[in-house]
């Protein structure tokens, strides 16, 4: 297992002194900003002619690609859905005194790199050595919380020694490609430029999968100490460029601020966009940039003020967890129902910018907590308006009733690998459990009665269909799937997968009579299906091993050479390793597979259960899914494994700031970032919720001080503190609550502290 931190440590920032250029991309990913709307990789602006990734991406603008696969399967998506490298607007070309500025090629010291985590605030400053002359350039980067379709830049060039003739060039650029586009093909295609206007538009090529084009249009404005400035334009196709030039002796200074306006056909229609970016550019620009910066910072500090999770005593832990949820937070705030969180979010290509599982599984535990109920309603209400495309994806496999996809962008499946695509079926559960926890943490039960049924009946009959009797077992069995570890593919009988088929089924026959009239008129589920459901709840085959008392990840597992990834440590991580071939036969887990089925549904198994499979799994597992130490580090909580817990709470917390897995190159693991969030508060805090009790056990790791985070619960504001005496507890807002803590009762009332020893 390798770690590479090429950042400093410090609570409230993510820093360097360093510039390497073997390590560019992995900072550009670290150093990535978004706002929910739009975001991009930690790129200069300036250019760089070394080895570097430019991304910049906007949400909910996608491309259908074609599936380019040897050997077509029935059922295959037609298209794989990936997210354009969007148009890229930070572009400020600088030349001293005749010598183009690139860290790849000019001398310079002094660098330093910052992402303010305070106000997600990307800063970078360095002093350029060129002949007879010395230059400091500072660098600042935001893009605007509250008026999303803003990007803000400025540049600050100070001469040290000598003369500078420094000359800016401000450009928008529609030609960029992505890297993993096929046979180098561009997705956009340019609609024209408008020198007078300072705008570029482009619109995505045309594909005959009657997926909509999307057109963006970006706009750029100069200004100088706060006042507008005119350059020297000029355009080619979908490239615009507006120079500035400036002579600067000794001790002088010169800032020049670029302002950008990016608006897209999901909400402006093409033939406005140019009329409606004028009008945002001016609202920005009533405003200075340190205006906008304030009103931004504000916002940011409200959201920090009930999110932030602080940690005493250990720098490099608090760290961790502070720029998890801010990358989370600058790639999804529930603001806008129609998007979902990518793996990547804004980061890189990586996985297409697409859905996966990760959002309900992952994310939507962490948001009930800390954001608003309606954020995660809008995540339910996502899923339900993609139905159609389940009820589609079903179809292709020769089945009744809603799949879920794998990876979507608008309901239909567009991942095209075969092992996934067709069997890592079980999202089509995990998709559905979402709506339990909504409804079990918040109480609302409104959304499970009326769409959530539809949600429920239409993945229970795609079950139901999955399923097959088996004679020879006596018993419902499901085959050719693949379960969350996906270092297993084509198995018989995975159990978390018919764990969570059963539960599905149980659940939508217990919910089922108490939906609204309407609701169940809709969805018409017969008296048969129901005795059908009953009966595949009641003896679908869950393999196991009393011997060992474990629950067997499939059929065949225990045929396995077992020995613990201890063995092996010198030729992780595997999948950079070792061939698939070779992987696919190993007994070695890239991610909680049986274990996330217990994460799941902790009250149905005795501590017995979890001690025994915990103790046999975790051992073989690689953790070579960014999901997979987080869930790990819960249970070992759970079962008092502190030092466990603790190990993987800092894999998880740092993974992509340590690199732990060696691909962060490749962009941020957005998905599973809400894992440290959760190893502290299930998992260091025991934080459970059930039958309408909200219960704590809480430990605290031996090298912090104290930790303590909110959470919001049923119209409740509450505050957890936890160090090594005590544990207090404190109703900051709300009408008085009864919790469990470490099984003793405990009433909350608003605006008092609870403290119980430890």
């Amino acid at each position: 297992m390798m770690m590479k931190r090429i950042f400093e440590v410090d609570p409230w920032k993510v820093t360097t002194h360093k510039f390497s250029k073997e390590d560019k991309r992995l900072q550009e990913s670290i150093t990535a900003i978004g706002n929910d709307y739009m975001g991009m990789r930690g790129n200069f602006e300036e250019g760089y002619s070394g080895d570097t990734l430019q991304g910049t991406y906007l949400a909910g603008v996608w491309f259908p690609d074609k599936t380019v696969v040897g050997w077509w399967k029935n059922g295959y998506p037609k298209y794989f859905g990936k997210t354009p490298n969007a148009p890229s607007f930070i572009g400020i070309g600088i030349t001293v005194n005749g010598e183009k500025l690139d860290l790849a090629k000019v001398k310079f010291s002094d660098f330093e790199l910052s992402l303010d985590m305070h106000q997600g605030l990307l800063s970078r400053s360095f002093v350029y050595e060129g002949k007879d002359v010395k230059v400091k350039f500072e660098f600042e980067r935001f893009l605007h919380i509250i008026q999303k379709e803003a990007a803000l830049i400025k540049v600050k060039a100070t001469v040290l020694e000598g003369h500078a003739k420094i000359d800016f060039d401000s450009t928008l650029d529609g030609t960029v490609v992505n890297e993993d586009s096929n046979y180098d093909e561009r997705f956009w295609v340019p609609l024209g430029e408008d020198k007078d206007r300072r705008t570029i538009q482009v619109k995505t090529k045309p594909n005959p999968y009657e997926v909509p084009q999307f057109t963006v249009l970006l706009k750029q404005a100069l200004r100088h100490n706060g006042e507008a400035l005119q350059g020297e334009v000029s355009s080619q196709e979908a490239k615009l460029s507006e120079k500035i030039s400036v002579e600067l002796d000794q001790d002088q200074s010169y800032e020049l601020e670029k302002d950008v306006i990016v608006v897209t056909s999901r909400d402006v229609e093409e033939k406005d966009q140019a009329d409606v970016a004028e009008n945002l550019m001016s609202k920005l620009q009533a405003k200075s940039f340190a205006e906008n910066l304030a009103e931004h910072t504000a916002t940011w500090e409200k959201r920090w003020e009930t999110s932030d999770v602080e940690i005493a005593g250990d720098a490099a832990a608090q760290q961790g967890i502070r720029f998890n949820i801010l990358q989370l937070f600058m790639t999804y705030y529930g603001e806008d129902e129609r998007l979902n969180v990518g793996p990547k979010g804004f980061t890189g290509e990586k996985y297409g910018g697409a859905t996966y599982w990760d959002t309900e599984a992952f994310i939507v535990p962490m948001y009930l907590a800390i954001t608003k109920p309606s954020v995660t309603k809008a995540l339910l209400e996502y899923r339900h308006n993609q139905l159609p495309g389940a009820y589609h994806n079903a179809k292709e496999q020769g089945l009744p009733g809603a799949l879920f996809p794998m990876v979507t962008f608008n309901g239909i499946e567009c991942h095209n690998e075969w092992e996934i695509t067709f069997e890592e079926i079980h999202r089509n559960a995990d998709i559905p459990h979402a709506i339990a926890m909504y409804t079990e943490y918040t109480g609302d039960d409104s959304y499970v009665k009326n769409e959530g049924m539809d949600v429920l009946v239409g993945t229970a009959r795609f079950w139901a269909a999955r399923v097959h009797w088996s004679k020879w077992r006596n018993k419902y069995v499901m085959h050719g799937v693949t379960g969350p570890n996906e270092y297993e593919n084509n198995v018989n009988n995975n159990w978390f997968t018919s764990t969570m088929a059963r539960w599905l089924l149980k659940y939508t026959l217990e919910r089922l009579p108490l939906a609204t009239k309407e609701a169940q008129e809709r969805v018409h589920v017969t008296e048969e299906e129901k005795e059908k459901w009953q009966d595949i709840v009641d003896k679908i085959y869950l393999p196991e091993d009393k011997d060992l008392g474990i629950f067997l990840q499939q059929d065949d597992f225990l045929d396995k050479e077992i020995r613990p990834v201890s063995e092996i440590e010198d030729q992780r991580p595997i999948n950079q390793h070792w061939s698939w071939d070779k992987i696919l036969r190993s007994p070695f887990i890239k991610q909680a597979d049986v274990l996330q089925g217990i994460y799941f549904f902790p009250e149905n198994y005795t501590k017995e259960q979890k001690e025994k499979n915990f103790d046999f799994y975790e051992p073989l597992t690689v953790h070579e899914s960014s999901l997979s130490p987080s869930i790990h580090s819960v249970l070992a909580a759970e079962l008092g494994k502190k030092d466990k817990a603790v190990e993987l709470y800092e894999r998880t917390a740092r993974l992509d700031l340590d690199n732990y897995n060696n691909d962060t190159v490749d962009g941020l693991h957005i998905t599973s970032m809400s894992g440290s969030w959760l190893a502290i508060v299930q998992g260091f805090a025991g934080m459970r919720y059930d039958h309408d009790q909200l219960k704590f056990k809480p430990f605290i790791p031996d090298n912090w001080n104290h930790y303590s985070f909110k959470i919001n619960y049923r119209g409740r504001l509450i505050e957890v503190y936890v160090d090594h005496q005590e544990t207090k507890i404190s109703l900051l807002k709300g009408e008085n609550l009864e919790i469990l803590v470490n099984d003793q009762k405990v009433m909350l009332k608003e605006g008092e502290t609870e403290c119980l020893k430890a």
